[in-house]
């Protein structure tokens, strides 16, 4: 989302065309088998990343206990427009209708298109904003953290919006400057929001090791994915593996979606190895797992962004969305019965 959507940008379409060109006939293995805490599950995201944890989190929310929003806005509020995506919720004129996007909830859970609105009863709820976003107003940010007080008055909702950063994820000396929204979007903003995501979320406390000390691994994305429901998302992901859950131990997981233009085909490793995810994992003994989207032009998406406007479907923001049933399927294979 880190430029307008419908921009004809051809640098990451190909990008990702030759990286899967580059990967064929060399698939990796579906995920691996580890203990997970059903406890200790959340998902986190940056900008488009930031939509499609929000929409995880609401359509498995009987499964998934916590969220991290960075740069973000409320789920449902693009209603499968583009236009409404570009305009209200990334620029927030006109402002979203709140009590329109709660009604939404509302009846989509109780249709079970959602998890039911119990499933969200004591669940843990980072907004975080920079007040220099020139991509996605800070408005929107705030008006996630309504969205989710509206739900449940048992929801701990955290807002800070009060930080001096632009349209990127923050990091305490790794990226570019703070003040800029650049690939690959990740800002030397002398502020670990990795760290923040992992006390709201997880609890953590203390200092994490200075290196992530556990393995980096690419799994088979394809092996989640439903016949008949394309998700536009690429071969290939990304699991992080602290030392501990390599060793055996129940550990908790995190979903953790990148931006649009962060992809591995567009950046590299840089948002998997450099987000400073990974060495909070570590002392967390949490599983990081990084699913990649796809750029295309057909159905358009250059930008490798995560479907919050319904270019995979009409129903991309529930249950039955592609994506949606992608995440439903790794959840259903990484969480005990």
């Amino acid at each position: 989302m880190h430029s307008t959507f419908g921009a004809a940008r051809a640098a990451p379409f190909f990008s990702a065309v030759l990286l899967a060109a580059c990967t064929a006939g060399s698939a990796p293995p579906p995920l691996p088998d580890v203990k997970i805490d059903p406890a200790r599950t959340a998902v986190v995201g940056l900008s488009s990343g930031a939509y499609m944890a929000t929409q995880a989190h609401l359509a498995f929310s009987d499964r998934i206990h916590a969220a991290a929003l960075l740069a973000g806005g409320p789920y449902g509020c693009a209603g499968g427009d583009l236009q409404v995506a570009l305009s209200s919720c990334m620029q927030g004129d006109p402002a979203p209708d709140a009590d329109a996007l709660l009604q939404r909830v509302r009846e989509r859970a109780d249709a079970g298109a959602l998890a039911p609105l119990t499933g969200r009863d004591g669940d843990r709820v980072l907004v975080l904003h920079g007040t220099r976003d020139g991509t996605v107003a800070p408005a929107l940010g705030r008006a996630a953290a309504g969205l989710y007080r509206g739900l449940s008055e048992t929801v701990e909702v955290s807002l800070d919006d009060g930080r001096d950063f632009a349209h990127t994820w923050p990091t305490a000396a790794t990226g570019g400057e703070c003040a800029v929204s650049e690939p690959p979007f990740l800002g030397r903003c002398g502020f670990d929001a990795a760290g923040r995501v992992f006390e709201i979320l997880f609890g953590a406390r203390g200092e994490p090791p200075a290196e992530p000390t556990g393995e980096l691994r690419r799994f088979d994305q394809d092996a989640y994915a439903e016949p008949g429901f394309p998700t536009q998302m690429a071969n290939e992901g990304y699991l992080y593996l602290p030392p501990a859950c390599l060793a055996g131990e129940t550990c908790g997981l995190l979903l953790a979606f990148h931006g649009c233009k962060q992809d591995a085909a567009s950046v590299g490793e840089a948002f998997v190895r450099d987000a400073g995810l990974n060495r909070w994992a570590d002392s967390a003994r949490v599983v990081v797992l990084y699913p990649q989207a796809s750029a295309s032009y057909l159905p358009l998406n250059p930008n490798a962004c995560w479907d919050w406007w319904g270019y995979t479907g009409a129903e991309y923001d529930t249950r039955a969305g592609a994506q949606l049933r992608w995440v439903g399927n790794v959840l259903g294979d990484l969480l005990p019965e």
